[in-house]
This record gives C-alpha cells, structure tokens and sequence, in this order.
C-alpha cells in the first residue's frame, strides 16, 4: 500500500524512518529550476514519503564517484537512480582545462575569486558548479533529443539521473563491447547522430569518446556531460567538436569501420551553422 494510499483510508499518517543507507527522497526539497525537463517521466517516483536507498558504487572516478540508489515508497515499486556525488573540500581533485570554462561565468564573484586561489571555500564551491553544470547539461542535451539519461534532480554535489542498465546491473561502455566489423554499423550510425544532435544544439560534448558512451539494448546514450562547451560562446568551441569527432571515429576506425574524421567533422559543422 502506497503513502497516499494509507493516509487516505485511515486518515493517519503512515511512520517509518530511514535505516541503514537510506535518507529521504531529496525530491521533496528541490525548488523547480533543481528538478529535471517536465514532463517528469511516469518511472520517476515523486512522492514526499519515498525513501533513497543506497545499494553501491557503480563507478568511482578522480572527481566524482557514481553510486545507484533506489527511490520508493515502503511497501511500493521504486525506481532505480544513479546519485553521481563530486568530492568537495580536500577529497576532490579537479583537473578541469580552463579552455572549458570559457564563455561561462559565476555569478557570484566572491565565489569566482575563491575558486581562482584555490581556497578551501573555493574548491567546495568548485564542485558544486560542476554539479550545477552537469545537470544543467543533461537537461539541455535532453531536451534537445540528445540520448542521455534523464536528469532528476540536482542537490548540492549531487546529480541525481536515470540509471542505465539491466536489474542493478550498470550499462556497459561502449569500449567495452564486442562489436566487430559490420556489427558496429548501427552503434556508428547512432554516435554519428549524437554528434549531429549536440552540433544542432549549439554545443560539443568536450570529452567525447568509446569511454563515455554506454551500450545498453543496442542503444547508445551519452554520460559525463560537465564539460560541454558552447560553440559560440567558446572560442575553442570548433576545436572541441573536432575533438571528439576525431575520438569516436579513431575507435570505430581500430574496430574495423572506416571513418573519414575530416570529411564528418565538415558535415556535422554543418548542423550547427
């Protein structure tokens, strides 16, 4: 029996308190700018009595470590999520270029001053932008048709997402797969569209490559999006593009699928213009 449920027919509220690894849904104290693209999709558990569960670590990086969560209602289905957290204070090692934050500006100059000396404030406050910056790329990618997982929610140093993968069990990368010869057509011809969609948007991902793209049900979807660049506003917005469509093509090229970068590179410049 669901919360609502319980309150409607007894008229009492139901009582329960998080155990071990769980906290309460952080749905409930998100302002609207914090919350994902509406429509909110009808997996997404959004009632204030749901719990998050924590059930391990799905991946563990330099900057951030990914961990899956379950959201529910006791007594009802959940969702499953991926909470990626960004190490804050002297836990977090940021090796972030430069060239990737050009055309974004703090608002808050304090802040901004902070983060340039490096202090102890100023690396709190780094990894909080890079939350704040992520989700607000998964939210643009998303609406902009881009396969990448849904954004849910941001919260501090948290980005709440959508979990891709099979039971409890995480996507693999695209680097990861088997794929030879022309079993690799159609995963080409899906990263080929991504590229196209992101250059349709106004943007590069930055960072793109085998390593960053997850293979699940012969689906690909893009992860790991902080960095995203502006090809207008950024002066090397170009640069990054030709990047990672020099990146993808390099994989399926040693793969066995040729690809002639250059010529890709002109027609995905294309969409953008």
């Amino acid at each position: 029996m669901s919360f609502d449920d319980a309150f409607r027919l007894t008229g009492v509220l139901p009582t329960w308190e998080p155990g071990e690894d769980q906290r309460w849904s952080t749905w409930a104290a998100a302002t609207p700018t914090e919350r994902g693209p509406r429509p909110w999709p009808d997996w997404l558990e959004t009632s204030s009595a749901a719990l998050d569960t924590e059930l391990g670590v799905v991946k563990t990086g330099k900057e951030a470590d990914v961990f899956l969560i379950e959201r529910a209602v006791p007594g009802s289905p959940g969702c499953l999520l991926a909470a990626k957290r960004y190490r804050d204070g002297d836990h977090r090692g940021f090796h972030r270029s430069a060239a990737y934050e050009e055309g974004r500006r703090m608002r808050n100059t304090r802040d901004a001053r902070a983060v340039a000396r490096g202090t102890q404030h100023g690396r709190q406050v780094a990894s909080g932008h890079w939350a704040v910056s992520e989700f607000a790329a998964l939210s643009r990618a998303f609406v902009s048709g881009v396969p990448v997982p849904y954004p849910v929610q941001v919260s501090g140093t948290e980005v709440v997402m959508e979990f891709i993968g099979d039971g409890r069990t995480a996507a693999p990368r695209l680097a990861q797969s088997r794929l030879r010869g022309g079993e690799l057509d159609d995963a080409f011809g899906q990263v080929v569209e991504v590229l196209r969609a992101f250059a349709r948007a106004g943007f590069a991902h930055g960072d793109l490559s085998a390593y960053n793209l997850l293979l699940h049900e012969g689906r690909v979807v893009v992860i790991d999006l902080p960095q995203i660049v502006d090809l207008v506003a950024n002066p090397l917005g170009v640069d990054f593009l030709h990047r990672d469509v020099v990146n993808v093509c390099g994989w399926f090229t040693g793969r066995g699928l040729e690809c002639d970068a250059e010529a890709l590179f002109g027609e995905v410049l294309a969409e953008a213009w």
